[in-house]
């Protein structure tokens, strides 16, 4: 079955939102139309089974004058929240005749009796009211074009739509509009300049509100209230919540429980996404200075979807969120993945060095406390250091929480693997038991592989001092590979780095005139490592490449500071300098 949405133009020259859901509730089709014949094209594959049209428009008008019974009967229960309805009388050209509403319903052939029982039908319903009772707003949102409203006035309420039509994922009927139109609605929303360009997307938002109103008087009707009648004219809506009240007009529309969290959320998800991005800087930057190995530092701001569904969670019929936007702290997140499990445990001693971590999780400890495998990852919940606060180029941090995700590369693999298929996919029932089997297995397969290459690694690391066969070619500096075999036999108790980093490294040598290991050896030989490593008090385990830089700097000190390839983190290294000799 599909539920159809049709935000009908009062012209055939002006735009027609078309909306579908299949009978899941999935958003399969939206879209913009003109004419009638482009109308009824565009419905036909829909509508050839079993289907419910919701159409915003009047069907049946009888009255000559006035407003019809459904619409005085609507507007005293919804006008206080700005949501009555115009008049519709056949002293109007436009209903003169047939309106157009039935003349559409007509060509398709679908019954227009709301309280028929046929499997084909058409039903008029009303965007405004429905988003009253359905978000429980104090009143209608202001995104349609209007004098005296400004763009950005209306580009704010049609992204609060957006973000609140999105958050019908977790409703009963569920919404789900996870598609690449939805999206590219979105995304037009966020760049347009003009007004025009939000009309284009104001009727499609329009037609989904109206596919879904269908769904919902099919799937919920004992909370669903018919205007009116088959004889007179009706308007079909979900039910005013009885203890819904309007705003105060000189206030700002008031959304109540969840969709009060989720309207905020909307408002604030583009700082988010900024504050996203130099959280994966502040992340990046403390890995490389402690030459930390890893694959990759990504990160993403909470989608408004995402938050909506995690904010309208309920148990036993009560909300999960006493107050979402505090309570949940995923709203910017951060993906560390690295090589193997020890280098997790190095990413974490790390944070707890460099940051204020809030919460520690160890997903996978976790899950094998419960004697089991499955999914396994250390979550970390921080926020900025003092130090770090006072600073200006942390600004848009402050105050703010980040969680960080730490895991291997095959442990991401089974989570990412895993989620696409039970959350993204469909798996028939009787399939459950031997996927889950097989996830397990999988689970503790990846696990033994995780120790494996841990194992690998740590022999490698041991027996790789010395120089390598690579023939020799016009590059003075210190291969790279061989920097990286020197630096497992000088430092075997460090980690190893990332690759560039060995490049990074070898240039510096250079830089200082060294070009062999040999005469790399001899400067290395004047550091007192214990004393080097008391003096810098490292709380977490520093890699190959960062105990170098340390070793170097402690050897030729301002002057290493003062290296052109240095120019960049003078402060750091200065800073560093003054520790190892005892100022900090």
């Amino acid at each position: 079955m599909h539920f159809v949405g049709v935000d009908l133009a009062w012209g055939d020259r002006k735009p027609t939102g078309l909306a579908v859901l299949d009978a899941d509730g999935q958003l399969v089709s939206v879209a913009t139309v003109t004419s009638d014949d482009e109308i009824v094209e565009a419905q036909a594959p829909y509508v050839d089974g079993d289907c419910l049209v919701a159409i915003d428009a009047p069907l049946i008008v009888v009255n000559k004058t006035g407003n019809r019974p459904a619409e005085a009967e609507l507007n005293k229960d919804f006008a206080r929240f700005d949501a009555g309805a115009h008049p519709s009388n056949t002293g109007k050209p436009e209903f003169s005749g047939q309106p157009r509403g039935a003349r559409i319903a007509g060509r398709l052939g679908l019954d227009m009796n709301p309280r028929s029982g046929r499997a084909r039908r058409a039903i008029e319903v009303y965007p405004h009211p429905a988003t009253v009772a359905l978000f429980r707003l104090g009143r209608t949102l202001k995104y349609k074009n209007k004098p005296g409203r400004d763009f950005e006035q209306l580009r704010a309420e049609l992204l609060v739509l957006l973000g609140l039509v999105e958050g019908l994922v977790a409703a009963d009927p569920p919404l789900k509009v996870t598609s690449p139109a939805w999206t590219a609605l979105r995304a037009a929303v966020e760049t347009a300049g003009r007004k025009s360009e939000l009309r284009v997307v104001e009727d499609q938002v329009d037609a989904v509100i109206c596919a879904y109103v269908a769904l919902f008087a099919a799937r919920r009707p004992e909370q669903t209230a018919t205007y009116g009648d088959f004889e007179t004219g009706y308007i079909v809506t979900p039910a005013l919540p009885a203890d819904l009240v309007p705003s105060p007009r000189t206030a700002p529309v008031a959304v109540s429980g969840a969709g009060a969290a989720i309207r905020e959320y909307t408002e604030i998800q583009p700082q988010l996404r900024q504050a996203t991005d130099q959280f994966v800087e502040l992340v990046t930057s403390i890995l490389d200075e402690a030459g930390i190995n890893y694959l990759t530092v990504t990160g993403r701001a909470k989608s408004v979807s995402s938050f909506a569904a995690k904010a309208a969670r309920t148990v036993d019929g009560k909300p999960v969120f006493d107050d979402p936007l505090r309570q949940i702290t995923d709203q910017i997140g951060i993906r560390v993945i690295t090589y193997v499990h020890s280098d997790v445990q190095a990413v974490a001693d790390l944070m707890e060095d460099q940051v204020v971590v809030l919460d520690d999780r160890d997903m996978g400890r976790e899950t094998a406390s419960e004697g089991r495998w499955g999914y396994a990852s250390r979550h970390l919940l921080v926020s900025l250091d003092p130090a770090r606060e006072g600073h200006d180029e942390f600004a848009a941090l402050r105050g703010r929480q980040a969680q960080i995700q730490v895991r291997t590369v095959l442990q991401h693999a089974w989570a990412e693997f895993e989620h696409d298929i039970r959350y993204k996919g469909t798996i028939p029932d009787e399939y459950v038991p031997d996927l889950d089997r097989r996830f397990t297995l999988a689970a503790g397969l990846l696990e033994l592989a995780d120790r494996e290459f841990s194992t690998i690694r740590d022999r490698l690391q041991s027996g790789m001092a010395g120089p390598s066969d690579e023939p020799e070619d016009d590059d003075p500096r210190i291969s790279p590979r061989e920097l990286a075999a020197f630096l497992a036999g000088q430092y075997s108790d460090s980690g190893w780095s990332r690759t560039d980093h060995y490049t990074w490294i070898s240039a510096l040598v250079l830089e200082l005139g060294i070009t062999s290991l040999n005469e790399l050896g001899e400067t290395l030989r004047s550091v007192d490592d214990e004393a080097l490593k008391e003096r810098m008090d490292y709380r977490y385990p520093p890699g190959a490449v960062r105990r170098l830089d340390d070793a170097l700097l402690w050897v030729y000190g301002d002057a290493y500071v003062d290296l052109r390839a240095n120019e960049d983190r003078v402060p750091a290294l200065r800073a560093r300098l003054a520790k190892m000799r005892g100022g900090a």
